[in-house]
């Protein structure tokens, strides 16, 4: 059992362990029956999407420390046994997917005419079809490389996919074959429709990798292809731009972006039946051990068995498709018009986003609205809200759009936007240098009755219209003028300098988020201690900070009661008898991400509620700009408490509970009536 005078160390969880059962959450949907067929497979490959960044990023920093520091310790571990514990923990989970993927998801497919038609399973007229296939679409793209002193190993991309074959025999110039590489252009679907009296079932596809080892020998004629064999190779994506050095952030970081794709090796996985000579050449080649290295039973990189989902078009082996809601307030009125009546609260993706793109729309044509303030994180390459800022800044209209380039993995199409904003004649800034601008604000001005009105809109998610059909987010549009003056500073702090008026309503990281969080929790150690009533509840995706754990350790000994609902890792151990034995921490896995950030102090009976941009992380409370912004009007508190928090708390069958080792076990109905607090939202919420 733990104790509270556990060094400071081991009173945290590791971070990237903390991952890795986040994941194994999500796969566990994957093997869930009662879920839609299709769908599991979805989670299939977000557990591998989400495996590949975690290598990419936190695996590539672990790396670099240990090669900085082989003694470096990390959450109670040095950072070699933490490699060594996340290689071990991430194997396990890929032996699972692949025996998921082959035992029960490929064999349950079939059943319902969804069929992998994998090589050794092709009739001659698949066949015959497939070596069309190849010869026409494919072999005009591929280059084959016979490794010699004349044919260096070829720069490999970051998660591309490539075949290494052993070959036997002497070619026309009378060279000895030994190892070729072949690379397969990322121009090439990686699954590939089968016409169904091809296929011989309804929805019949191949996948890439099928198609090239069945032909693959036609690249090397007269040569004998002794084994073909898949890899793929993962490496550090973290971009490095010297801020102190640099004069144009944007053009910076564009040359950088090109580095990405071969920054230094992390992971190598490839196919089971790889003998161990080629595998070696493999590993030296990328500087990388057995530790490094996932042997697979399947394609290696079953992100792209999404394809397949995209191109089967049975409803019924998906989600229920549904109509996103939009609140009577605003639903067929005047939207300026019911922002000046009252707050309006939006909980996506129950609750449409259109009123949000929308509120821009509508503002690029507004002959009224003078002024558009907009911060972007992430938005897609495709947008109809950009495209509505774009549309503004052509009519003549002052548009001011602080857009984030260092935004992980969508730092080029931001920069792309960037570009399309300022040929439009937008204002562009990139925020702080060193301070990602992560906080989800826009504001209009309006001239009414010639008088300039602010108008907000505040939210906990992105900017992005396809993720806001599949991420939980709150959003709220306010007239209020002390929340629309707030963050009209908040935007005179990215665009220009100075130190700036203190904030009336708003909390701002990096200045006064973080303090304004400890403070609230100190207040309710205080209440609890002087026999006060006295409560905590959170919903964040990740709670990491030190500070902010040690706080919640000592509200709890003082009697606080805290409910935290945190989606993916949490370093904070809850149920540890004199450390955080009041403390409950859930996470709850469904069909939409949970993304919300809500923060509840009781505050002897005010109940301060507050929705923000930010995660208790180091990151998002000191290194990060980051908005909080209460919710003050009574019944919109109370939505947020039980839309956000009371709905989780009561989850049976969707919520999982987390112990003081980090182990989470799925809650269950147990004879009661079965709540999954997704769905219950939905049947509140939507249209239909």
């Amino acid at each position: 059992m733990l104790s509270h005078d556990r060094p400071a160390s081991l009173r945290l969880l590791n971070r990237e362990l903390g991952i890795l059962a986040f994941n194994e959450r999500v796969l566990a949907l994957s093997e869930d029956a009662s879920i839609p067929l299709l769908e599991r497979l979805r989670y299939l490959t977000i557990v591998s999407n989400n495996l590949d960044e975690l290598f990419e990023v936190r695996v590539a920093e672990l790396k670099e420390l240990v090669r900085a520091d082989p003694l470096a310790q990390l959450d109670g571990l040095s950072v070699a046994d933490a490699l060594q514990a996340v290689a071990e923990r991430a194997r396990r989970m890929v032996a699972r997917q692949y025996e998921l993927l082959n035992r029960t998801l490929t064999p349950a497919l079939a059943a319902e005419g969804v069929v992998m038609l994998l090589s050794s399973m092709w009739t001659e007229r698949q066949r015959a079809w497939a070596e069309q296939v190849f010869e026409s679409e494919i072999e005009p793209l591929l280059t084959p490389i016979a490794l010699d002193p004349a044919h260096p190993f070829p720069r490999i991309l970051n998660k591309s996919l490539n075949f290494v074959l052993e070959l036997e025999g002497t070619d026309a110039f009378g060279r000895k074959a030994g190892i070729a590489i072949v690379q397969a252009p990322r121009a090439l679907p990686r699954v590939i429709r089968v016409p169904a009296d091809v296929a011989g079932v309804p929805h019949g596809v191949m996948l890439l990798t099928s198609i090239v080892g069945g032909f693959v020998d036609r690249l090397f004629p007269g040569l004998e292809v002794r084994s073909v064999n898949q890899f793929r190779v993962t490496r550090n994506s973290e971009l490095f731009v010297d801020e102190e050095e640099i004069t144009d952030l944007r053009e910076a970081l564009h040359t950088e972006l090109t580095q990405r794709h071969y920054g230094d090796e992390v992971r190598l996985e490839v196919s089971a039946a790889i003998g161990q000579s080629v595998l070696q050449r493999l590993m030296t080649e990328f500087d990388l051990g057995a530790q490094d290295c996932y042997r697979v039973d399947g394609p290696v990189n079953l992100v792209r068995l999404q394809q397949v989902i995209d191109l089967v078009d049975r409803p019924e082996l998906k989600f229920p498709s549904f109509e996103p809601g939009v609140p009577a307030a605003i639903r067929g009125r005047d939207l300026f018009a019911a922002i000046r009546r009252s707050d309006v609260l939006l909980h996506h993706p129950y609750e449409s986003f259109a009123p949000v793109m929308d509120f821009l729309r509508s503002a690029a044509a507004d002959p009224q609205v003078v002024a558009i303030k907009q911060t972007i994180y992430r938005t897609g390459a495709d947008s109809v809200l950009m495209e509505s800022l774009v549309a503004a800044a052509r009519a003549g209209k002052e548009v001011t759009v602080v857009v984030e380039l260092m935004a992980r993995f969508d730092e080029e199409a931001n920069i792309n936007w960037a570009s399309r904003l300022e040929e439009a004649g937008a204002h562009v800034v990139y925020g702080v240098v060193g301070h990602k601008t992560h906080a989800k604000l826009a504001l209009l001005l309006r001239r009414e009755d010639g008088v300039l009105r602010r108008y907000a809109h505040l939210g906990t998610g992105n900017y992005h219209p396809n993720t806001a059909r599949l991420y939980e987010d709150f959003g709220l549009f306010t007239a209020d003028p002390e929340i629309c003056a707030d963050v009209h500073e908040v935007f005179r702090r990215l665009t220009g300098t100075g130190r700036g008026v203190d904030l009336r309503c708003l909390l701002q990281a990096p200045f006064t988020l973080a303090a304004h969080v400890l403070a609230a929790i100190r207040r309710e150690a205080e209440a609890a201690r002087a026999g006060r009533r006295a409560y905590i509840a959170a919903k964040v995706n990740a709670l990491l900070d030190p500070t902010v754990i040690e706080a919640l350790y000592q509200a709890s000994q003082d009697g606080v009661k805290i409910d935290l609902i945190v989606r993916g890792v949490c370093a904070l151990r809850p149920g540890v008898p004199g450390l955080s034995e009041t403390i409950r921490v859930r996470s709850v896995i469904g069909r939409f991400l949970e993304h919300s950030r809500i923060y509840h102090f009781h505050a002897d009976g005010r109940d301060e509620v507050w929705l923000a941009s930010a995660d208790w992380m180091g990151r998002n409370l000191y290194r990060r700009v980051e908005v909080a912004f209460p919710v003050r009007d009574r019944r919109l508190k109370a939505r947020v408490m039980s839309e956000g928090i009371s709905v989780h708390l009561r989850d049976n069958a969707s919520a999982w509970t987390m112990d003081a080792e980090g182990t989470y076990t799925r809650r269950r109905p147990r004879g009661a009536r079965r709540i999954v607090s997704q769905q219950a939202l939905l049947g509140k919420l939507a249209a239909r």
